[in-house]
């Protein structure tokens, strides 16, 4: 018997990382998954991944049109949702003195403004007792430089999470922050330079980034009624970083 057995999950940006990764144990623990990516070809190629039980929906999450259509399809496919990882993101390192009103714009359109629609849409077909998850950085708790513009859209999840889980509670609607710390996935590969890698790792006390796999499973836990009692937390996994 799987962990999420015949639940209906949600999970934006999932064409790859620890989202994909997640997504498919969320299939193998039984759930039906919905993602989403912004190009078709790496949406295609995380179906074709995750192999069953999974819809793909071609939506950017900073778009409410293609919200929309992301939830009409959950709700003429499977008509509830049982669970929603918000976890599509973005990040782009800019020195204080470098920052534009794009920089800023693009990172905050997605991370924050996203997140609060993506979740806003979803209510309607939620099932009382569902979860919902948002993907938070530890780069919001440690003080990263060149790294401002996306710690602080990272930072505004931990307070949406509290505000939210006040007004869910009558509905039994769970709500918490998974906040990894580096993690060797491709969006990593694509904004840090090799020698970024290396000072990234150097700073956790194993040397050695997180695997999206790891992250995957601490939010089948968050998902998962094994995490009944978990509301309104910031689950930070970063191999013990941000407390050294």
């Amino acid at each position: 018997m799987g962990k999420l057995d015949g639940k209906v999950a949600v999970i934006t940006g999932a064409t790859s990382g620890m989202a994909l990764a997640g997504a498919r144990l969320f299939v193998d623990e039984g759930a039906h998954v919905f993602i989403t990516g912004r190009r078709k070809d790496a949406l295609d190629e995380a179906v074709s991944y995750i192999g069953r039980n999974v819809t793909g929906v071609q939506a950017d999450a900073s778009n409410l049109d293609d919200l929309d259509r992301l939830f009409e399809t959950v709700r003429q496919e499977k008509g509830v949702i049982d669970v929603l990882w918000a976890s599509a993101g973005v990040g782009e390192q800019a020195r204080l003195s470098e920052i534009t009103p794009e920089h800023f714009d693009a990172a905050f359109s997605l991370n924050a403004r996203g997140t609060l629609f993506t979740v806003q849409k979803a209510l309607p077909l939620f099932n009382d007792g569902g979860s919902i998850l948002l993907t938070g950085s530890n780069a919001s708790l440690r003080g990263y430089p060149d790294w401002s513009v996306y710690a602080g859209s990272k930072a505004v999840l931990a307070a949406y999470a509290r505000v939210w889980v006040a007004e869910l509670r009558d509905r039994k609607i769970r709500v918490n922050v998974l906040t990894p710390g580096s993690v060797a996935t491709p969006m990593m590969g694509d904004v840090l330079s090799p020698e970024m890698k290396e000072m990234f790792a150097s700073v956790i006390p194993r040397r050695e980034m997180g695997r999206p796999e790891e992250i995957a499973s601490i939010a089948l836990f968050l998902a998962s009624d094994e995490s009944s009692y978990v509301n309104g937390h910031e689950l930070v996994a970063d191999g013990g970083t941000t407390v050294i």
